[in-house]
């Protein structure tokens, strides 16, 4: 299990071209961008990588210095706090204004924090015939690095450059036999109260003011001769939501913690029901290839009757696609009722995510389910999906060969895994299909 990812922080005056280099870095138009000064307010995070190496890119605001704008005043401060919390700063400037005094007075701010810097010259649109970057050598700052972000110039040497300047990755020392679990959710659901309740003590501070956890902490127990390490993370909400730093960096501690985690417990909050942020966290969670447990806490306080929590389950399996393989169980922090049950389920989620199909399994499945039902022709001719074999565990990962691979729709690899599922279970477990072309290729053994 590696060690948590590292957090990068773009910081710079505005303007500077921050969001086109975050959106140049991810491959995707993550964060708005527009000529206009000022646009991007808040931070915005994603994951990403480059030659292997994962991190955590962080786009914040243009810091107007010596501002009395309520809202500049904010942006600096949420700035400045993605320079306390990062691994590594890229300090952005303009190339084609050349050192602006707000540069010069964010330099000095930013050799004050002490923290590792690269400094970035971006707008260099005509390297390597213009040398305007090199007056930035007055900053102070080390070498300056010439980029631009819109063409793309200058991003693969970059990239290289923060992968020297981040901190070597660490390696757990975990036990073969630990069991990594998140408990995330919105805010106020409860997930303190499910941790304090779990270990009998009061491990977490525990307040009905949403977002009092603000930190991920670890708690570990032995349960049927398995270690577990519970993660109790700070409450996730809509991006819109957050407003405080401390939070949105609780945000982005919670999205490192489920990258870490082998399985999720999802909580939800049984009064106010199955919300889209809820279904977000679930998502991600899934998305990051995590075992997920969704609990529903509170059940307590539902007026039911026999039905209440069929009806719930069916509802919400029927609304959301990922509900339908993953457990639920109803539960109340506050009473106990079934907290100790969700340790066999989280055990039963993470040993279903270490499974491995024999080959010979996967294609008698496999060969059933094409006979059952082709995939639809391309261009008139046959798609043959000829073979596959399991190629990863934790979570199962299958690779498929087909003499046209890209022409597989979607709609077609949703059915594959469905009958993989109905086959194998991996209840509470993302699968994931490859595919490969078997031109030149060979049945694997």
């Amino acid at each position: 299990m590696s060690g948590r990812l590292p957090v990068i922080a773009v910081v710079g005056r505005p303007n500077v071209g921050k969001s086109t280099f975050f959106n140049r870095v991810l491959g995707r138009r993550e964060a708005i961008v527009h000529d206009a000064p000022g646009v991007t307010r808040d931070r915005n995070f994603a994951r990403t990588d480059w030659a292997g190496r994962s991190f955590f890119l962080v786009d914040t605001g243009g810091v107007i210095e010596g501002s009395d704008e309520a809202l500049d005043t904010r942006v600096k401060e949420q700035a400045l706090m993605a320079v306390d919390e990062a691994d590594l700063i890229l300090f952005l400037v303009d190339g084609k204004e050349g050192v602006h005094p707000l540069d010069e007075r964010l330099a000095e701010i930013l050799r004050d924090r002490r923290r590792p810097l690269l400094l970035v010259v971006n707008k260099m649109d005509n390297l390597p015939a213009d040398p305007a970057h090199h007056d930035f050598w007055r900053l102070g700052l080390g070498e300056p690095i010439p980029v631009s972000a819109i063409s793309g110039k200058g991003s693969g040497d970059l990239l290289d450059r923060i992968l020297a300047a981040l901190p070597e990755e660490e390696a757990t020392a975990e036990e073969e036999d630990t069991l990594r679990i998140a408990v995330i959710g919105k805010p106020n659901v409860g997930k303190s109260s499910f941790v304090n309740r779990l270990f009998g003590e009061e491990r977490m501070v525990v307040s009905p003011v949403p977002g009092t956890t603000r930190d991920a902490v670890d708690s570990t127990l032995t349960y049927h001769g398995r270690k577990l390490v519970f993660i109790d993370t700070a409450g996730l909400r809509r991006q819109s939501r957050v407003d405080e730093s401390v939070e949105y960096y609780s945000a982005l501690r919670t999205a490192r913690v489920i990258q870490q985690a082998q399985v999720c417990l999802v909580l939800v909050d049984a009064i106010d029901g199955l919300t889209i942020q809820d279904v977000k966290i679930l998502e991600r969670a899934w998305q990051a290839g995590c075992g997920v447990l969704l609990g529903v806490n509170k059940w307590d306080l539902v007026e039911k009757d026999d039905r209440s929590a069929p009806d719930f389950e069916k509802e919400v399996r029927a609304r959301i696609p990922v509900l339908e393989w993953t457990p639920i169980l109803f539960l109340s922090a506050l009473t106990g009722q079934r907290v100790r049950r969700t340790l066999d389920l989280l055990l039963e989620v993470a040993a279903e995510r270490e499974r491995r199909i024999p080959t010979h399994e996967v294609n008698e499945v496999l060969d059933d389910l094409v006979r059952r039902t082709p995939p639809p022709h391309f261009r008139g001719r046959p798609v043959r999906v000829r073979y596959g074999t399991q190629i990863q565990k934790a979570p199962p990962t299958f690779l498929l060969f087909s003499n046209f691979p890209k022409e597989i729709p979607d709609h077609y690899l949703r059915y594959l895994t469905n009958g993989f599922r109905k086959a194998w279970g991996f209840i509470g477990v993302p699968i994931r299909l490859r595919l490969r072309s078997t031109k030149g290729k060979t049945a694997p053994e």
